[in-house]
């Protein structure tokens, strides 16, 4: 059976959603899973899909991007698929893991990311040494610590840690941190009265 999975990032890429499902529907596709979320989001119907998948079918996407998020989340898919003596097939690639040709490209397009991946990495550790020699570097500021004057003037103005936290957007620890044990008193644990 050919499985289909169909995604868009916005609800406002519909011409691009009715293309994916009408080339899914032009591949064969008996079932298609389809969501509209973005790509770091959380996807139901792609977790779905995967499920639903058995022994000898296709996942079919039509472009990789509508499928993977990063060349670990490919990983983790296609790891899922054999497991499952399942098949890929991206489209836009002429990509089909059923072949041996399709298995040796999948390969080769994830070991061409991961060497991207590391040559950036690379590049990222020599920019930073090199600005670092020229004393150039300053690093990330430290989030909670730009905000210590608004955590002390929360404090005075008797608010409690938790509340600071969640109002300067950082940890509960980090305004420990930053007022110091003496001045940011520990707020008492809710007794068994306040639950009920």
């Amino acid at each position: 059976m050919r499985v289909g999975y169909a995604r868009t990032s916005t609800l406002e890429q519909t011409a691009g959603y009715e293309a994916q499902l009408r080339e899914l529907e032009g591949a064969g596709c008996e079932r298609v899973f389809k969501e509209q979320v973005s790509s770091v989001g959380e996807r139901e119907q792609l977790t779905a899909a995967l499920d639903f998948i058995r022994e000898g079918d296709t996942l079919v996407v039509t472009k990789l991007d509508r499928l993977a998020r990063s060349i670990g989340h490919l990983s983790e898919i296609t790891r899922t698929l054999e497991r499952k003596r399942a098949n890929l097939h991206v489209l836009a690639m002429g990509l089909d893991t059923s072949t041996a040709t399709g298995r040796l490209m999948l390969n080769v397009i994830g070991s061409v990311a991961q060497f991207e991946r590391e040559m950036m990495l690379e590049r990222q550790r020599e920019g930073i040494a090199k600005a670092k020699a020229e004393g150039k570097y300053k690093g990330r500021a430290p989030t909670a610590r730009a905000k210590a004057d608004q955590a002390r003037s929360l404090v005075e103005a008797g608010i409690g840690p938790s509340e600071i936290a969640r109002r300067l957007g950082i940890g509960r620890a980090s305004v420990y941190r930053i007022l110091g044990n003496e001045n940011a008193t520990r707020e008492p644990p809710p007794s068994a009265f306040n639950r009920l």
